[in-house]
């Protein structure tokens, strides 16, 4: 079963200092819906307008991560947003008395405890996670570097290089609650002195001090109120950062991010290849109501642990989504080199029926398998029922396939499946199947 979405058990409030402005400010955390994703509030204008924390409202990303709708803004949101993402809260309402948050000790850690003070709680629906299926890369002029490689996990591996080299450090985590407050939230921002100078001496960052931030001066020395942390403080931070700027693409994703040199442009713009990428890969899938957990989708591997079929008997490519425990969706690209269509009407190519139905016994045995208690097993096909082949299928046609099981009683498994080309169906059958011990 896939993990359930998580909010906040109940509001909590953290009070500060604003970077920019050095105003006071007080931020809740409140908790929200389903579905609700983090969404900012600024409860100090006329209205109290909504910003949703998602890349299309990103206005700016010179040293902190700016979202505006309109004329109204938030400001340094990225560490807010992955203290709550670390932890694994999925749906919140950032509240606000200002234009930004409290800059804290200039980490996450803040942040985490006021979760922690709120408490986290499951909520009756699956997490939405995007599966990174094929690598996603993203070079920017200035060198630095963003990608993205299958991973079942959430994982990232930073390498931060200061100018000149200096400073250059690695560091490389898997993301879990547990890892990130310990490993990753307490990292603290840092500047170096010669870029900040010219804003110091125009009166911005007025909030900025030595208590939420490591300066390095250009003799390399650091000026802190505290020792460093840890070792590689600066490439931990940037992980922080990275965090709460590809959660922007409105979902988490399963994939090991690796970074060289990122930043707030490098890391947003990845968060909007991601939105890209998701919305390419939901085209291909016929509108149907398929969850959006990248966890349940299977690629060609993981489709032959569960089937013993293969070439050329092996009638589903991957399956691109399941909804809970009864239904998924498979898919299977029909080209003209499968081997039958050197018989089969040469002429006038045409997918033979009974391999529609083989494809759908294949998907639906995929479903009947997957049960802890029946991995390892054979679905023997037993019969079908109520067949109807509607369209034909030509080379080059996408086939969807949906299965969907009735029941199962002891070793017997009833499923209801159909094949789609084009959002039409064309072809479906009613399955019965025995599950026996290979």
């Amino acid at each position: 079963m896939p993990d359930p979405q998580q909010t906040l058990a109940t509001p909590a409030s953290l009070e500060g200092t604003s970077l920019h402005t050095g105003e006071a400010v007080t931020l809740t955390i409140k908790p929200a819906p389903v579905d609700h994703g983090i969404r900012f509030r600024r409860t100090d204008l006329p209205d109290q307008p909504f910003i949703d924390a998602h890349v299309k409202n990103v206005e700016t990303v010179e040293r902190a991560t700016t979202l505006a709708n309109g004329s109204v803004k938030v400001h340094t949101v990225e560490h807010v947003i992955s203290a709550l993402t670390g932890m694994g809260v999925d749906n919140a309402l950032v509240e606000m008395d200002a234009n930004e948050p409290p800059i804290g000790d200039g980490s996450a850690a803040p942040y985490v405890e006021c979760i922690k003070k709120a408490g986290i709680e499951a909520q009756d629906a699956p997490r939405r996670v995007f599966t990174v299926r094929e690598t996603i890369h993203l070079e920017m002029p200035n060198g630095a570097m963003v990608t993205i490689v299958p991973d079942k996990n959430f994982r990232v591996s930073c390498t931060q290089i200061g100018p000149d080299g200096r400073f250059t450090q690695y560091y490389s985590a898997e993301i879990t609650p547990e890892i990130y407050e310990k490993e990753i939230a307490p990292a603290r921002t840092f500047v170096y002195y010669e870029d900040v100078k010219p804003l110091l001496d125009k009166g911005l960052i007025k909030g900025g001090s030595l208590e939420n931030a490591i300066v390095i001066k250009e003799d390399d020395s650091i000026l802190s109120k505290d020792p460093m942390r840890f070792k590689e403080e600066f490439a931990r931070h940037k992980i922080l950062d990275i965090i709460g700027d590809l959660m922007l693409s409105g979902k988490r994703i399963a994939g090991h991010v690796i970074a060289v040199r990122p930043g707030h442009g490098p890391n947003t713009a990845m968060a909007q290849r991601l939105v890209k990428e998701y919305a390419a890969l939901q085209s291909m899938v016929p509108p149907v109501n398929i969850p959006e957990d990248g966890e349940a989708v299977l690629d060609i591997n993981e489709v032959m642990k569960i089937l013993p079929h293969r070439y050329p008997f092996l009638m589903v490519d991957r399956i691109v989504g399941f909804e809970g425990e009864s239904k998924c969706v498979g898919v299977k690209a029909v080209t003209i080199n499968e081997p039958y269509f050197q018989g089969h009407f040469p002429g006038h190519p045409v997918m033979p029926g009974v391999l529609q139905l083989e494809a759908m016994a294949q998907v639906a045995s995929i479903l009947m398998l997957r049960p802890a208690e029946n991995q390892g097993k054979i679905g023997y096909f037993m019969s079908a029922d109520n067949v109807k082949f509607r369209k034909p299928v030509m080379p080059g046609d996408t086939l969807f396939i949906e299965g969907e099981i009735l029941k199962i009683r002891r070793n017997i498994g009833m499923a209801k499946a159909r094949c789609i080309v084009n959002e039409q169906i064309v072809s479906e059958a009613d399955l019965k199947f025995a599950l026996l011990d290979s």
